[in-house]
């Protein structure tokens, strides 16, 4: 029993740390284009005419054509293929599905 809620402990505080090293790549490497929301009303988002991360346009692509965009860039947005880590590509579609609107 205590092997078990020391292994939920543990997963608990690994997600927890995942999820705030997202954040802190997607405030590295997204936020001045697509804002701290996703909705790109930053200057440079304004500029490029981007789509919220949370609007039903982005929201439709599955997770490999996300995973493509961010891997491959897209128009104007850059490739990151060289950038950043492959799992680190997939904690980002992770923060941007948190976007989508409720």
């Amino acid at each position: 029993m205590k092997r078990i809620a020391v292994l939920l402990i543990f997963a608990a505080l690994t997600f927890a740390v995942h999820a705030d090293d997202a954040v802190s790549l997607y405030t590295a490497k997204c936020k001045m284009c697509h804002g701290a929301n996703g909705a790109a009303d930053t200057p440079m988002g304004k500029k490029l005419a981007l789509k919220a991360l949370g609007s039903p346009e982005v929201q439709k692509k599955d997770d490999a054509g996300l995973v493509k965009v961010i891997t491959k860039g897209n128009g104007k947005m850059p490739a990151f293929e060289n950038k950043i880590a492959a799992d680190q590509i997939k904690q980002l579609v992770a923060v941007i599905r948190g976007f989508a609107k409720k």
